[in-house]
């Protein structure tokens, strides 16, 4: 089992459906109220990405990144149609807070924060494109620093400084895995095909 650092086809991922998922607990007492529980910490998103599967060359595509990851064996990278950067437009230095410095800590994950006002929830992003991403340090856009496209963290070279507040904006990938190891294909007609249904699950890291 390996995580391949090759994204799906990204003409296909476009007219992907999809999102994420969560896992809750619903107990209904006597008296119509109801307890619930959180069995996840995090969202799990899952995808079906044979809609966009018209043509024969589609089909071919899909069957050779299909084979190649041996089924639901090895996992990739996969770009969300909706949700693949840290704001709504190009990525900015100030996108998202991911940390205050310390003057020892050079390392820190990127992040990106949904909502605001109740009960904000933090996703972590470990599979940024390296090449988007911007950082600042207290508003101030620095280069002062790398950043590992395999999981996300990004390390300065020098510590920041004590209290100052790290931001950082980037477009990102999804790591997933096919969801069944039977990939069922369909030719329609001269060049036209179908692939019914492709499922996608994210792979938790």
């Amino acid at each position: 089992m390996a995580f391949h650092h090759v994204r799906f086809p990204l003409d296909i991922a476009l007219g992907a459906r999809g999102g994420p998922q969560w896992a809750t607990d619903i107990v209904e007492l006597a008296s119509g109220a109801e307890e619930r529980n959180a069995r996840w910490a995090h969202s799990r998103r899952q995808y079906d990405a044979g809609f966009c599967v018209k043509s024969k060359s589609d089909l071919r595509s899909v069957l050779s990144f299909f084979e190649e990851r041996r089924g639901s064996f090895h996992g990739f990278l996969f770009r969300d149609p909706i949700d693949h950067s840290s704001s709504e437009g190009a990525p900015n230095a100030t996108d998202q807070t991911i940390g205050v410095g310390d003057r020892t800590k050079s390392d820190f994950q990127l992040t990106k924060t949904y909502g605001a006002a109740f009960d904000p929830y933090v996703r972590v992003i470990n599979k940024p494109m390296a090449d988007s991403v911007v950082v600042a340090l207290d508003g101030n856009p620095t280069t002062d620093f790398t950043v590992d496209a395999t999981t996300g963290i990004v390390s300065f070279l020098t510590a920041p400084h004590a209290a100052a507040v790290i931001t950082a904006g980037y477009a990102f990938d999804v790591p997933v895995r096919f969801a069944n190891d039977r990939l069922d294909v369909e030719v329609t007609s001269f060049d036209a095909a179908l692939a019914p249904s492709i499922k996608l699950i994210e792979i938790r890291q």
